[in-house]
């Protein structure tokens, strides 16, 4: 037993140190960072990360190309715009953050009031210092961004008149046919004047985040959307429905099919360059290698709240699957496996504001990349 208890202690112990010496590495603006946790209380009961530079020399305080420090009459100075909403974690609990951050780097941070749009300022005598508290700051700022709900989405609406009659008589269908099974109620459905494709979801936290994104769009636009377009409208089909999860009894997440009516693959090279693109503008997180077209037609999260929207499997917020009351989709799959919900003519990728809705009842449009 002895032996044996200590082979335990010998394993933890093996354990403890590959912690130390193989910590999670995470990629932000070419470099890559070692994540180290700190273990006291964080801002709003949140666990605070600490982060430490790796690579040639294995230094935080070498000069980095990502950003621009200045030197002035008192020594070095560093500006990083940042959206008020993320300025708390930087703070921290009564402040303990920023402290921090000032004692282990030598500088001063000054940070924006509450609520106010602007820069956060790091000055300090040495430039390494100065380096050293610009690179924390973006790794705790990228840290807690990905923490954030996502507020935009790119989309294609699929809400014309033909779509959403068709949509309409799919449900008086499927509820009529398919409302005796497990789960399937009216609440189900999607709304009819919000049927859309989702290419990818944004977390866009001012107005120059916003700004940044719609000029991403248009550059995307005279680089190659307008090319594989053509100058055209994209004409496809929405027909056949298909579920997303490994058992149909337990269904989640039911969507309709999309596809080019010429049978090309050009909505499918657009989509997955355009989310290529915001992706690697930090503006979008990648999830998929290939961005899947569907059109969510009935999910379990509109039991709850008819608004909500489909939701990245990155972003923390997210209602969990054990929390869904799932629905048995084995009939309405058998019965509606290639049900046609029409034919419609693709003309823009909207910037799509979450939880809004414009005066066709779609949601409403932060800027927009038309095919024409």
């Amino acid at each position: 037993m002895a032996h044996l208890a200590e082979m335990a202690c010998a394993i933890i112990r093996k354990r403890s140190a590959m912690d130390v010496l193989r910590p999670t590495l995470i990629r932000i603006g070419g470099r890559i960072y070692r994540k180290t946790l700190v273990q006291e209380q964080a801002y709003q009961h949140e666990e605070e990360e600490d982060f430490c530079a790796v690579g040639p020399g294995d230094s935080a305080d070498e000069p980095c190309d990502a950003f621009v420090v200045e030197e002035t009459e008192k020594g070095f100075q560093c500006r990083v715009e940042v959206p008020s909403t993320l300025c708390k974690y930087i703070i921290g609990k009564k402040g303990e953050t920023k402290k921090r951050l000032e004692t282990e780097t030598r500088t001063s941070i000054s940070i924006p009031r509450p609520g106010v749009e602007g820069e956060i300022v790091i000055t300090g005598q040495q430039r390494s210092g100065v380096i050293s508290a610009r690179t924390r700051i973006d790794v705790l700022l990228e840290s807690f961004r990905k923490k954030q709900p996502f507020t935009h989405f790119l989309s294609l609406a699929l809400n014309q008149p033909v779509i959403q009659e068709k949509f309409l008589q799919f449900r008086e269908e499927v509820l009529e046919k398919c409302s005796k099974d497990h789960g399937v109620s009216s609440s189900l459905f999607q709304n009819p004047a919000k049927l859309h494709l989702t290419l990818g979801t944004l977390v866009l936290l001012n107005e120059q985040e916003i700004q940044k994104a719609c000029d991403l769009l248009q550059r995307c636009k005279e680089d190659f959307v307008h090319q594989i377009a053509g100058g055209k409208p994209l004409t496809v089909e929405v027909a056949g429905v298909e579920y997303m999860n490994d058992d149909p009894a337990m269904t989640d997440v039911l969507y309709a099919k999309v596809r080019m009516k010429d049978g090309s693959d050009r909505l499918q090279v657009i989509a997955d360059k355009l989310v290529e693109r915001f992706v690697a503008s930090g503006l979008m997180l990648k999830e998929w290698d290939r961005v899947k077209l569907h059109a969510t037609v009935m999910n379990t999260l509109f039991r709850k709240d008819p608004s909500a929207e489909e939701q990245s499997s990155t972003v923390t917020g997210k209602s969990s699957f054990k929390e869904r009351e799932s629905f048995n989709g084995r009939n309405i799959l058998k019965l509606f496996e290639n049900f046609y919900f029409g034919e419609v003519q693709l003309d823009s990728v909207r910037l799509s504001q979450r939880f809004s809705s414009d005066a066709s009842g779609y949601y409403a449009t932060s800027g927009q990349l038309t095919f024409s």
